[in-house]
């Protein structure tokens, strides 16, 4: 039912391709097993298939009734077969509860908010991302986590419990070097990671939480990585920058901005429940 989406192909500089991370398998790579509630506003996206659930995206909950992830998590082709719900805390269990997305507005690039078929109630364990300032740039270094269920070393087993890795920032001048990821990385993008710990197959959508201040915001929506294996040098994991995109998504969940000339409605849904 899964597939792996690629870019387009790489410039000449480059001998390794990007690769999507949702695919069923290795996860966040050289990490540890996070603390039960300690990145509450990680979700899960997941599909519905032979009567069972399976992870496939990660997400984040940026209001009481919106979901941020990744685009290509979401595809038109995809959403049409794949039934998406939403299970919150430390573990892949349905701790609490389960809701049905009921639209998805995607823009061109690699980021996504999910409208839920109703309202979150917050608590300790579930409780909203902190967003950045519009066009914050953080410095070469600057202290991240990513998260996501999975291994903790290129095709190991997978697990139940939720993972994080340590990621500093590679700034855009180091990360578009010739023998870094080179032309692909934008400047609506930011870099983390590129040694021992990375993101892998499975972790796209999920955040990358960088500690400003004290105080942990998610600064990156989990997108592409080496197409080689997850934790290759000079190769971070890439994410969409979330302060690139602040303006749209008030726009969007705040119906100010309803569906402009680069924002999609993918789909639709009514009258679903979770067990269907």
């Amino acid at each position: 039912m899964l597939a792996v989406f690629w870019f387009s192909p790489v410039p000449a500089e480059q001998n390794v391709k990007p690769q999507y991370m949702e695919a069923l398998q290795d996860r966040v790579v050289g990490g540890s097993v996070a603390k039960p509630h300690a990145w509450p506003w990680q979700i899960s996206l997941q599909y519905l298939s032979r009567g069972s659930y399976y992870h496939n995206c990660g997400g984040s909950l940026v209001r009481r009734g919106w979901v941020m992830t990744a685009a290509h998590c979401v595809s038109i082709g995809r959403v049409r077969r794949v039934f998406l719900t939403l299970y919150m805390g430390s573990a892949i269990e349905p701790l609490f509860f389960c809701l049905i997305v009921v639209t998805v507005y995607a823009i061109k690039d690699d980021i996504a908010l999910l409208r839920l078929s109703s309202n979150v109630t917050l608590n300790s364990y579930v409780q909203l991302a902190s967003l950045p300032t519009p066009g914050q740039i953080l410095p070469n270094n600057n202290p991240c986590y990513i998260t996501g269920w999975g291994s903790t070393q290129t095709g190991g087993p997978l697990s139940d419990v939720l993972k994080q890795a340590y990621l500093p920032v590679r700034n855009y001048e180091t990360c578009s070097r010739s023998d870094w990821w080179g032309s692909i990385v934008k400047k609506s993008m930011v870099c983390a990671g590129g040694s021992r710990n990375s993101g892998c197959s499975g972790d796209s959508g999920g955040p990358l939480n960088c500690k400003v201040k004290g105080r942990y915001y998610v600064h990156g929506v989990t997108s592409f990585g080496s197409s080689l294996r997850c934790n290759t040098p000079k190769k971070p994991t890439v994410f969409t920058r979330v302060s690139a995109y602040i303006g749209w998504m008030e726009g969007v969940s705040t119906c100010r901005l309803l569906l402009a000339n680069h924002t999609e409605s993918l789909f639709t849904r009514t009258n679903e429940n979770c067990l269907s």
